[in-house]
């Protein structure tokens, strides 16, 4: 799995807390799903150019927080039911929103047509949802 982590150095937040963000913003966004295999401590520290301790601060947080688990000898993996907050979600709905209003006004939408567009988008996907049958 590629990591696609960055460190910003202009960001004022302790690196681990930087790839802690990033990793739940994986999760939270299904992009690394329950029991995905995440990059080795060595590997991310080699790919990110930091020290080993810094990774497995990192991990270490992220499995006290239900988001990973660790394995001796098998490495980290996305918990099965990552304890990710409502709060995530949220914020990540909303930098997505924002993306989306950006957007549209590149294009030269207005507001109401964005809307238009983001509710069909959104009725789509409902519709795509499997339907429970009722026994």
């Amino acid at each position: 799995m590629h990591s696609d982590i960055v460190i910003s150095q202009s960001d004022g937040r302790p690196m681990y807390l930087q790839i802690m963000e990033q990793v739940k913003q994986r999760v939270a966004v299904g992009e690394w799903a329950a029991g995905d295999q995440i990059p080795s401590i060595r590997q991310l520290a080699i790919a990110l150019r930091v020290s080993v301790i810094t990774i497995k601060r990192a991990y270490l947080e992220l499995e006290r927080e239900g988001v990973i688990l660790t394995q001796q000898g098998r490495g980290s993996i996305i918990a099965p039911n990552p304890g990710l907050s409502p709060q995530l979600y949220h914020e990540e709905l909303s930098e997505r929103l924002e993306e989306v209003a950006r957007l549209g006004d590149l294009l030269g939408l207005s507001s109401e047509e964005i809307g238009r567009r983001t509710k069909e988008a959104a009725n789509r996907l409902i519709e795509a949802r499997p339907t429970k049958e009722i026994v």
